[in-house]
Formats: C-alpha cells, sequence, structure tokens
C-alpha cells in the first residue's frame, strides 16, 4: 500500500468518485482545485496548490476537464518536483486528444515523472460503485507500479497499448453511448406520444432486441426527470467537438455523431449545461416536426 497520499487533481464528479473509490480502499486522499471548496470536499487533506501534490504525493490522479489541463497540470507538477524526488507517476483519467496525450507522454522523463493514461468508460456514479472500466495506455510497467492505485478506481481494465491508444478507444465508446443515450430518448418521447405508459415501456424495451446498457444507467433517470449530474451536458459536448475534430484529420464523416451533436448544442442553449446527459431527452421533446 501506498504511504503517500494520493493526489487527485480535478475535483468534480469523476474526481470526487476516484477518491471515494481510493479512500474505500485504505488510501489517504489529497484534493486540488481550481476551486478550493471541491478540493476540500472529498475528504483527507486538500492540497493548496498543484507544487503541494507533487512534495506530498508519489501518485497523482487527473481528473481535469480537457487537454489543455492535462498538460498544464502535468508540466507544473514536473516543474515542482524536487530534483532528488522519487519519480512521482501521473494517472489522467480524463476524455482528452489522443494525440496530443501520446506527445505528452513521449515527451516526458520517464525517471522523473511516469504517465499513466487511463480514461475511464463509465459515469461518476459507476466508477464511485468500481463498475466502470479503465482504458490503459502507455508503459505496462508504469501501470502496474502502481496497479493498487489502478484496482481502487477501476477493478476492470484492458491495457490497449501506447499512450494515446486509451483515448482512441473512450472516444469511440463515447460516440457509441451518446448515440444510444439519444436513440433510447428518442424512442422513448416516440412511444410516450403513441400513448404508451414509459415505466412498463422501458421494461418491455430492456427485454428486447433493442437492449443496450444505457437503457440501465439513463433510463429512469429519463422518464422522472432526475437531471442530477452523473456525466454532464457539458462534458458530452466537449467529447463530441474532439471527436469531430480527430474524425477530421481521418477524413472520416461521422454523420449520427453530427446528429447527436446538434442534439447537445440545443441543450447548450437552453442552459441545461450542467444537467446529466440523460437530459438530452427535453431537446427531444422540444422537437417538433
Amino acid at each position: 500500500m501506498i504511504r503517500h497520499p494520493v493526489g487527485i487533481i480535478g475535483c468534480g464528479l469523476m474526481g470526487s468518485a476516484c477518491a471515494q473509490r481510493l479512500t474505500a480502499a485504505g488510501h489517504a486522499v489529497a484534493g486540488y482545485d481550481i476551486d478550493a471548496a471541491k478540493g476540500a470536499a472529498i475528504g483527507g487533506d486538500a492540497a493548496a496548490s498543484l507544487a503541494e501534490i507533487a512534495l506530498r504525493c508519489r501518485v497523482a490522479i487527473l481528473a481535469v476537464f480537457n487537454t489543455e489541463q492535462a498538460e498544464q497540470a502535468t508540466d507544473a507538477l514536473l516543474a515542482a518536483l524536487p530534483p532528488d524526488a522519487p519519480p512521482l507517476t501521473v494517472v489522467c483519467v480524463s476524455t482528452c486528444d489522443p494525440d496530443r496525450i501520446a506527445a505528452l507522454a513521449a515527451r516526458l522523463p520517464a525517471e522523473r515523472l511516469r504517465f499513466v493514461e487511463m480514461p475511464v468508460s463509465g459515469t461518476s456514479d459507476q466508477t464511485a460503485r468500481g463498475e466502470a472500466l479503465g482504458l490503459v495506455g502507455g508503459d505496462p510497467a508504469a501501470a502496474d507500479a502502481v496497479k493498487d492505485v489502478l484496482d481502487a478506481i477501476c477493478p476492470r481494465r484492458h491495457h490497449l497499448g501506447a499512450a494515446g491508444n486509451g483515448g482512441r478507444a473512450k472516444l469511440a465508446i463515447n460516440l457509441i453511448l451518446g448515440i444510444n443515450r439519444a436513440a433510447l430518448a428518442e424512442g422513448l418521447v416516440f412511444a410516450e406520444r403513441m400513448g404508451l405508459p414509459l415505466t412498463p415501456f422501458l421494461a418491455v424495451a430492456r427485454d428486447s432486441a433493442a437492449y443496450s446498457q444505457i437503457m440501465d444507467v439513463k433510463g429512469a433517470k429519463m422518464i422522472a426527470g432526475d437531471f442530477s449530474p452523473h456525466g454532464k451536458i457539458a462534458q458530452t459536448l466537449k467529447d463530441f467537438t474532439l471527436m469531430q475534430a480527430v474524425a477530421a484529420k481521418l477524413q472520416q464523416q461521422l454523420p449520427l455523431a453530427s446528429t447527436y451533436t446538434d442534439i447537445v448544442e440545443g441543450c447548450m442553449k437552453a442552459g441545461e449545461a450542467e444537467l446529466d446527459n440523460a437530459a438530452v431527452i427535453r431537446e427531444i421533446r422540444r422537437r417538433g416536426q
């Protein structure tokens, strides 16, 4: 067991879920967030700066919003490490640009800072329950050296090879998830307008050939109008914008992803950025002929 606290950088939904998993597994945690109240709210000792994380921790979890923040935080940690400090391992659980993550991992001095990519497939709620899947990329030895930390966050993991491959898998998975989410919302609205009561209909849909896990995760939330966030609309738009940018480099069209992006942008315009991404059902309801 690691004696030093595990740093949590970014104490929003996913950072808080990681902290909950680590604490339950017996790890001390130290949280840092630009909103100091969030850093204090995850338990353990709140850190006042990234430099403090670098000094106190041997493992730091990056649960930030986007690629730029991941790059900036990693560089700040490296700059703050004392010259004689043992290597710090950074585990990035955020959904980031895979090419930029590969470049970041390649330029870091491994004798000073080891970078493990592990975006998480699953909501913050699924992560807190230990049901999320870790998508690991980078040096297998670096990941194995912090196995107890990774086990605590994601008991189920796949190692996908070089740094960047975890993010590539995450983007493709999120594309499928988002389209499934839209299909569920559209199907529920369609059933509702045909006069079917939604809770019994959802039970039938779960038992049908149309079943997907998204029915278990988002179905009841959509029906109840419970949009307390486990994954926010704003995060979904960030991810789908990144998918479109990666696809453009590959000269691939993503017609279904484009449709879903348009739906999510409708939610953003309606002021629903901070709601759970199940709120796409609201935008589908708003759209008539």
